[in-house]
């Protein structure tokens, strides 16, 4: 058969109908997100330079032997990730519950107006939303007039702002609703004869909910989780608002490195490094997550 007849046939067909269909969205995702992340990396093995010419175009490992070699990098990279995973579980245990009961106790013409409520908090700014935290956390904010007016406190208290604390408070509290969608979804597409079976062979409600329920939601929790963990790795904003010095995160050493110290090489590197870390983690998540789902068949 000649080629031409060859092409001819395959454009004509479903493969190709595919692939005209998705080169948008690839071309786009390949434009706007790989191009960035490939120059961060090219960018991160290049020299920092001074005066006008700020970068040195000179291979060298240089920024990250500096990088992994400075103190205050591994502590802020490891309260990064405390912070994040501490973030990640309140923000899942809480929206758990949520879900749930909007998946399996909210009438289903009620469900609409639920999701509805949910998405509200996306309507104001999100920079707004952290300077609220600000305002109910400060030293004369809601929560430490209310004490002090109750007669509970005899002075403000200090400890429940600019710390870590007050960041995995606001980054939960803005991140709950990513947590509560995916899990709805999940829940939604349970078969409910699955669990009137599970409930007519003998099992308990508790224990149709733990072999039945959340293994069938796991994907929803993955979702949620992932959602939740690898952007609340990279904000800069909360902690530079709420956190103080206690609460700084290795994305403010990005910022300050880019943006203050026009070290773009290092703060490449730190990037890079960080991308990797959080990489790692949810790759060990999602095989823990499969070996547990192994162990529930």
């Amino acid at each position: 058969m000649p080629d031409s007849a060859k092409g001819g046939r395959f454009t004509r067909s479903q493969a190709f109908s595919g692939y005209v269909m998705i080169s948008p969205p690839f071309i786009y995702a390949v434009l706007m997100l790989g191009a960035p992340l490939l120059a961060v990396i090219i960018l991160s093995f290049l020299t920092d330079g001074s005066g006008a010419e700020r970068i040195i175009r000179q291979f060298t490992t240089a920024n990250y032997v500096e990088a992994l070699g400075d103190p205050l990098n591994r502590l802020l990279w490891m309260r990064s990730v405390f912070v994040s995973l501490m973030v990640t579980l309140a923000t899942v245990i809480l929206a758990f519950p949520i879900a749930y009961y909007i998946s399996f106790v909210v009438r289903p013409e009620k469900k609409s107006l639920w999701l509805f409520l949910i998405t509200i908090p996306f309507w104001t700014s999100y920079l707004i939303r952290v300077f609220l935290w600000k305002v109910i956390l400060g030293y004369s904010g809601v929560v430490n007039s209310a004490l002090l007016g109750l007669g509970l406190i005899d002075e403000p208290l200090q400890w429940i702002n600019y710390n870590v604390g007050a960041v995995i408070l606001t980054l939960a509290h803005a991140y709950a609703p990513f947590a509560i969608l995916p899990i709805f979804v999940a829940l939604e597409k349970i078969d409910r004869s699955l669990l009137e079976a599970g409930q007519d062979l003998g099992e308990s409600k508790a224990m149709t909910f733990l072999r039945v329920t959340l293994p069938l939601a796991m994907p929803g929790v993955i979702g949620a989780t992932l959602i939740v963990f690898i952007p609340t790795v990279g904000d800069y904003v909360t902690p530079q608002l709420v956190g103080g010095p206690e609460g700084r995160l290795i994305a403010n050493m990005i910022q300050l490195q880019f943006l203050k110290l026009d070290n773009y090489p290092l703060g490449s590197a730190i990037s890079v490094i960080t991308m990797v870390i959080v990489g790692v983690i949810s790759l060990l998540f999602l095989l823990a997550n499969r070996r547990f789902l192994r162990g529930q068949r």
